[in-house]
């Protein structure tokens, strides 16, 4: 079976000679740290063999509620937000037909997310989407209170119950959460929900390969044997006993870090040149921004879609302030066939074009869009990834993961927490006067006063 390729050249190239090869000492410790549980942040390293410790009991298990949901349900609602609906969607979006939301999908149910935000307008949309649906609805939340995902939740349970009835609601209302505490672990016990376990060591934004991801992507249809197959053999390729120099966690974990403190690289775009991977590039958006952002440091992970946002950003990638290098997801086998037709009046001067594949074009957009912005200063990492199938989508998760892990460290971080993110979510509990915030309450609305 074929891997993912990493191609570092045309991004070492602007680095001083052996600076990649400097990293390699810092880099082993550095994996070593996760594999010996020294690292900061060791309390949340569950992710670490996830994919070779899943069973097939297990499997069979999140298969069989999928199947139930898929049985019974027109669509399905995954409420959750950040890490707890992102790798989810990447993947579903990932392998499934970019207009199945418009033409409907005759074997699987319709995968809506929602509990990612507190737009009105949209959760009133969501919800008259809905009135005609036979739905079901993941809930998935460690704790239960989180705002967006709770308020949302509030929403569906009582609109499928309604619809449905409380005990067909029952068997169609799944609950991913705490093992044992927390609000949304009490009200399924309570209700009789199925549940899954979020593991505690493992955090949202790597929590993909847990029921979290593995529930709505086999509801949606795909295969989620073949994607943990997929990133076990990657856990297996970026093990401490793969040499460096060969292994592609490790060498882009250096040659990034490098990019940052020697080239004065600050900001990293995720490329891609296929739309179905849009999302991929949210969620590695994520995985990176929450992992390495903090303690005034990190680099700053952009995503474009390609060639679309040649239209807009490629000026300033082009010709802007040199502060960025480009990691490009190279597909290199679509899963179909277009052929460019031949026009007779050829009045757009495309008859070049007549008889080759929208591929070929797409494939030399993608080089000829890698050599000018390489020679216009952009250093250029290149994962070739064989085809977009659950395979290989897997290795891609694991890859990201373990290499993030490594980066963070090297970086001199602690990549599994958040601690800044939490201060948004104490200004918005006192500004909605929330019990318990009464101090925060009154020094906002102080300063604010102080500020009008």
């Amino acid at each position: 079976m074929k891997k993912i390729i990493l191609d570092i050249t045309k991004a070492s190239s602007f680095l001083k000679e052996g600076a990649v090869e400097s990293y390699k000492q810092q880099v082993n410790d550095a994996r070593r740290s996760l594999e010996e549980g020294t690292c900061p942040g060791n309390d949340f390293l569950g992710w670490l063999h996830l994919p070779s410790s899943v069973t097939p009991e297990f499997i069979n298990e999140i298969q069989s509620v999928a199947d139930t949901l898929r049985e019974k349900c027109e669509v399905v609602v995954v409420a959750g937000i950040g890490g707890s609906y992102l790798g989810a969607r990447a993947v579903i979006e990932a392998l499934g037909n970019s207009f199945s939301w418009l033409t409907g999908d005759k074997k699987n149910p319709m995968i809506v997310f929602a509990g990612n935000n507190i737009g009105e307008d949209y959760l009133y949309e969501l919800t008259e989407y809905l009135k005609d649906k036979k739905f079901g609805v993941i809930n998935i939340s460690k704790s239960g209170t989180t705002t967006e995902t709770a308020l949302t939740f509030r929403l569906l349970k009582k609109q499928c119950e309604t619809q449905r009835g409380k005990d067909e609601a029952r068997d169609v209302i799944v609950a991913i959460t705490d093992a044992v505490k927390g609000a949304a672990r009490a009200a399924a016990t309570k209700e009789g929900y199925k549940t899954f376990v979020i593991p505690d060591n493992v955090g949202g934004r790597f929590s993909v390969l847990t029921p979290v991801g593995l529930l709505p992507i086999a509801i949606a249809g795909f295969d989620i044997k073949a994607l943990i197959q997929g990133a076990a053999d990657m856990e297996n390729a970026t093990g401490t006993d793969v040499p460096f120099e060969e292994n592609p966690a490790a060498l882009y974990a250096a040659v990034r870090n490098a990019l940052y403190a020697q080239a004065g690289k600050k900001i990293e775009i995720m490329v891609n040149y296929q739309p179905k991977l849009h999302f991929m590039s949210e969620w590695w958006k994520q995985l990176y921004g929450e992992s390495e952002g903090k303690d005034g440091k990190g680099i700053f992970p952009a995503s474009c879609d390609f060639t679309t946002d040649l239209h807009s950003m490629g000026q300033w990638i082009q010709q802007g302030e040199r502060s960025i290098f480009e990691t490009v997801l190279s597909i290199e086998k679509t899963n179909h066939e277009v052929l460019f037709p031949n026009d007779e009046e050829n009045l757009d001067g495309l008859n070049f074009l007549a008889g080759k594949r929208v591929d070929e074009v797409n494939k030399m957009a993608e080089l000829g869009t890698r050599l000018a912005h390489v020679d216009g200063g952009v250093p250029n990492i290149r994962l070739s990834v064989p085809e977009l199938n659950e395979y290989y989508i897997g290795q891609l998760i694991y890859f990201f993961e373990i290499a993030c892990g490594i980066s963070g460290n090297v970086l001199g971080v602690n990549p599994f927490n958040q601690p800044g993110v939490e201060a948004y979510k104490k200004n918005m509990f006192a500004l909605l006067n929330k019990p318990g915030y009464e101090a925060e309450s009154k020094a906002i609305q102080e300063r604010l006063a102080a500020e009008a």
